[in-house]
């Protein structure tokens, strides 16, 4: 399963960079607004120094929703950098924005995904990526990971080429269900990441040893 980070923080990137563990990066509108950046040659140049930053898919969104602006707007951010995969939502003119892009080579990740027949859309019209988005889920009294079990298990059995990637990810035990589940991609807020390291046991291991260590 590969790591991205779900952020538009610079800092935060490169620390999850530095563990050697970082895959990608996926961000969208609300995370960049947290970071100031504002205005459409500031979010451009953000994701081009992103892309510098790491050696692995970039999802940049449209903020688009009509089917021309879409596919305007996703040729300018494929533009970028070869890295860059185009997120589009999941609605009736962003799955016929993905086919366009899908037929002119032009990589996509489904966002706003919540159903399995959702998903089924996005990969029959080449989404490289759909992002289902499970904390959410979670959120409305659902199983946001059972979402990612039926839908692996059905790109499985119908062959789609399409990578499952975990979105709304909340802790470090959604990370590991995922990987449970069969996602290919897990996006997580450095926390979550982070998360995964911590365990009480490693730490009183690791004391015992540094005292240990002292009477040597």
């Amino acid at each position: 399963m590969k790591f991205f980070i779900d952020t538009a923080n610079l800092a935060q990137i490169q620390e999850a960079n530095d563990l050697g563990i970082l895959d990608g990066v996926t961000t969208n509108p609300s995370l960049m607004a947290k970071e100031g950046i504002k205005g459409e040659a500031a979010i451009l140049k953000h994701y081009e120094t992103i892309c510098e930053m790491v050696d692995g898919d970039v999802s940049a969104e449209v903020l688009s929703t009509d089917y021309a602006s879409i596919i305007e707007e996703g040729k300018k951010l494929a533009a970028i950098h070869p890295n860059i995969v185009v997120k589009v939502p999941m609605i009736k003119d962003g799955v016929k924005a993905i086919k366009w892009f899908t037929d002119n080579g032009i990589r996509t990740n489904c966002t706003l995904v919540f159903s399995a027949g959702q998903a089924i859309l996005a990969a029959k019209a080449g989404a490289s990526y759909v992002s289902p988005f499970i904390g959410r889920i979670d959120d409305s009294s659902w199983d946001g990971i059972e979402l990612i079990a039926q839908i692996a298990q059905i790109y499985s059995i119908q062959g789609f080429k399409t990578e499952v990637l975990a979105a709304s990810i909340r802790n470090a035990l959604h990370i590991v269900k995922c990987a449970e589940n069969g996602a290919d991609v897990c996006t997580c807020p450095l926390d979550s990441i982070l998360g995964l390291l911590k365990h009480p046991l490693t730490d009183i291991g690791l004391a015992k040893f540094l005292e240990d260590a002292k009477k040597m």
